[in-house]
């Protein structure tokens, strides 16, 4: 598919491997939005990309929705949304004894968070009849490879693989395809030293945005190659 002319929206753009997905996808042609809490944060990244940058708080429904509005205003659509914004990898926590607020806030950000941005940019991904949503999943989120630990974090990525389940089944006659990706385990703020390069790992959630309309949808993958659930 011809990347030219396309907008791509990405929460959490402003740093980590939001940052460097905007890097990539501008890299391909397309034009590049970032969303970010803090405006000034969000003003310099998009400078170092030659980007555009909206004030998005995920967790905010009317900031999310006059986000998207500024972007549709400026733009004139919306092509892909990248739901990278997330919260709290607990590695100290255990489900026996979480913090259950903690965990409520998880997934106000981690799954609502996606949840509501998806539905403020539906009308946009819909009317451009090749819409992408990426949701940036992990395999924390994983029932098949899920342990003890991280529990906050972990059943909110689960809950975010099952909500692209359903939302890639409800938009596929629309021609929107619906993915989670998992970059895997990436040197960030978040996910600390020792990870794989943060360009790899957003090579993995750049590969669901560029999918061409026969790809996949409703699927989980790392690298493009698919994940057990």
């Amino acid at each position: 598919m011809d990347q030219q002319g396309r907008v791509a929206l990405i929460t959490g753009g402003n740093r980590g491997i939001g940052l460097e997905v905007g890097r990539q996808l501008a890299a391909a042609g397309l034009t590049v939005v970032l969303g970010a809490r803090d405006a000034q944060a969000g003003e310099r990244a998009a400078a170092d990309l030659g980007a555009g940058s909206v004030v998005l708080d995920v967790d905010d429904d009317a900031g999310v929705r006059a986000a998207v509005a500024e972007v549709r205003d400026r733009h004139g659509r919306l092509d892909v949304l990248i739901n990278n914004a997330a919260i709290l990898y607990d590695t100290w926590a255990h489900a026996v004894d979480a913090d259950l607020a903690e965990v409520r806030r998880a997934l106000d950000t981690n799954l609502l968070g996606a949840w509501r941005t998806a539905q403020a940019c539906l009308p946009l991904l819909r009317a451009g009849g090749h819409g992408r949503i990426v949701n940036v999943s992990s395999g924390a989120g994983s029932l098949s490879e899920m342990g003890a630990g991280t529990p906050a974090y972990s059943v909110s990525k689960a809950a975010l693989n099952a909500l692209t389940r359903i939302l890639a089944a409800e938009l596929r006659r629309d021609g929107v395809l619906v993915n989670a990706i998992c970059p895997g385990w990436t040197a960030t703020d978040m996910g600390g030293a020792g990870g794989r390069p943060v360009r790899e790992g957003a090579a993995s959630v750049v590969w669901g945005a560029l999918l061409d309309d026969d790809g996949p949808t409703g699927g989980f993958f790392r690298d493009g190659r698919p994940l057990d659930w």
